[in-house]
C-alpha cells in the first residue's frame, strides 16, 4: 500500500487494451487506486475514463522501471510481446510487482523464465503471463478438473475446444510474429528444458493432442496452451504422480477437419514469407478488430474429459467472445484478484493456476464464465 496504485493498465489505448480498461472501469471496487499508462496522452485521455494518465514507452527501460515502481500489479496488452515486451517484464521483476500480460507466444515465455524468474522471485513479484482466453480457460479448466478427481494417482486429462470467433490486428500480428520465429522458438524451449528444476519423483507430459475420433473430429491444437498447463502440473503436486495433458480442437465433420487443418498450415507457410506476411498484416491492423455487433454473436466451450484413479469427470468452462469481451474480463479479473484478494504465497515466473487458482477460478464465476461439472 506503500504505492500510489494498485493496478496500472499499460498499452490502454489498443484494440484489447481498451476494452481492458473499459472492464476494470466497471468491475474494479471502490477505492481502486488505478491508471491508465502508455506512449501518447491523447490517445489514452480520449478512452473518457476519470484515472490518471502515465506516461512510458515499452522502448524506454529506465520509464518502464518508474512505472513499475509505482503500482502493486502492472497489466500489459502491448505486443507482440517477444518484441515489445521483455523490458516491462524485467522492471517489475527488479521492483517487486506482479505483472500479467495476453501473450500467446512460447519464445517470449521462455526467454522471461530464462531471464527473469529468479529475480522475480527473490523480490516476490509474480510473472504471470498468457492471463486472456490465451490459456486461462485452459490452465483453470485443468485446474478445476484436477481437483475433482483423487489425490496421489496418475491422472490423465484432455481438452477439446469448440468457438466461434474472429480476430483482432494485434492477435494477427503476434500470430505471424510467432509463426515466423520458428527457429528462436525451438532455440527458447531447448534452452529452459535445460535450466528449469523437474518435479522430484513425479512426471509430468503436456502438448497438442492427435487427431482424434470422439463423436465429431479433434485436431492438434499447436498454442501456447498445453505448455501452459505443463508448467501448473509441474509447480503443483495436486496434479499427481504421472500427469498428462492433450489439447485439441473440435469440428464435427471431416471436411470441417481438412479445411481447418489446411487452413492453419497455408497460414503458417505464409508467415515465413515477408512479402505474404505484410499482405496478410495489411489486412487487419494493429488497434483494429471484430465489431461489437460480431464480438456479441462470438462464443467458446472447452470440454474436459479427466480420468484417474478409476474415476472419470467431464468439465466445461465456455462464455461468450473469446477473443475480445472475455479476454478483457479475464485480464481484468487477474489484476483484481491479484491486488486484492488470498492467493499462494509464491513468486518468480508462475501461471494462473499456480499464482491464483481458486480465487481467480471464482472471480470469473461471478463474472459469468462458468466453470461446471457435466454428467458423462
Amino acid at each position: 500500500m506503500d504505492r500510489p496504485y494498485d493496478i496500472v493498465l499499460f498499452g490502454a489505448s489498443g484494440f484489447t487494451g481498451a476494452l481492458t480498461a473499459a472492464y476494470l472501469a466497471g468491475a474494479a471496487p471502490p477505492g481502486t487506486r488505478w491508471a491508465l499508462a502508455g506512449r501518447d496522452r491523447a490517445k489514452l485521455e480520449r478512452l473518457g475514463l476519470d484515472v490518471p494518465v502515465l506516461i512510458a514507452d515499452a522502448a524506454d527501460p529506465a520509464a518502464l522501471a518508474e512505472l513499475a515502481r509505482q503500482t502493486r500489479v502492472l497489466v500489459t496488452t502491448v505486443g507482440p510481446y517477444v518484441t515489445h515486451g521483455e523490458a516491462l517484464v524485467a522492471a517489475c521483476a527488479e521492483a517487486g510487482t506482479h505483472y500479467l500480460d495476453l501473450t500467446g507466444e512460447p519464445e517470449f515465455v521462455d526467454r522471461t523464465y530464462l531471464r527473469h524468474h529468479d529475480q522475480a522471485a527473490r523480490t516476490g513479484a509474480k510473472i504471470v503471463h498468457a492471463c486472456g482466453f490465451d490459456s486461462i480457460p485452459w490452465d483453470l479448466g485443468v485446474l478445476h478438473t484436477v481437483s475433482l478427481l483423487p489425490e496421489g494417482v496418475p491422472l490423465a486429462v484432455s481438452g477439446f475446444l469448440r468457438a466461434s470467433m474472429r480476430p483482432s490486428g494485434g492477435t494477427l500480428a503476434t500470430a505471424m510474429t510467432m509463426f515466423g520465429r520458428a527457429r528462436q522458438m525451438a532455440e527458447a524451449a531447448a534452452q529452459r528444458r535445460a535450466a528449469e528444476p523437474r518435479p522430484k519423483g513425479r512426471k509430468v507430459s503436456s502438448a497438442p493432442g492427435g487427431l482424434r475420433y470422439v463423436g465429431g473430429w479433434a485436431l492438434p491444437m499447436p498454442t501456447i496452451d498445453p505448455f501452459i498447463v505443463g508448467y501448473s502440473a509441474r509447480l503443483l503436486d495436486r496434479y499427481g504422480p504421472d500427469f498428462t495433458y492433450r489439447q485439441h480442437y473440435a469440428v464435427r465433420t471431416l471436411p470441417q477437419a481438412a479445411a481447418t487443418a489446411a487452413g492453419a498450415g497455408a497460414f503458417a507457410a505464409l508467415a515465413i514469407i515477408p512479402p505474404a506476411r505484410r499482405l496478410i498484416q495489411s489486412r487487419l491492423r494493429p488497434g483494429e478488430g471484430p465489431s461489437p455487433e460480431r464480438r456479441a454473436k462470438s462464443w467458446f466451450k472447452v470440454t474436459f474429459l479427466g480420468q484417474g484413479g478409476g474415476e472419470r469427470v467431464v468439465t466445461e468452462v465456455a462464455g461468450g467472445d473469446p477473443g475480445y469481451g472475455e479476454t478483457a474480463k479475464m485480464l481484468g479479473e487477474s489484476a483484481l484478484c491479484l491486488a486484492f484478494d488470498e492467493v499462494p504465497d509464491r513468486a518468480g515466473q508462475l501461471t494462473t493456476a499456480s499464482a491464483m487458482g481458486r480465487p481467480l477460478i471464482d472471480r470469473l464465476r461471478r463474472a459469468g464464465i462458468t466453470f461446471d461439472r457435466r454428467a458423462g
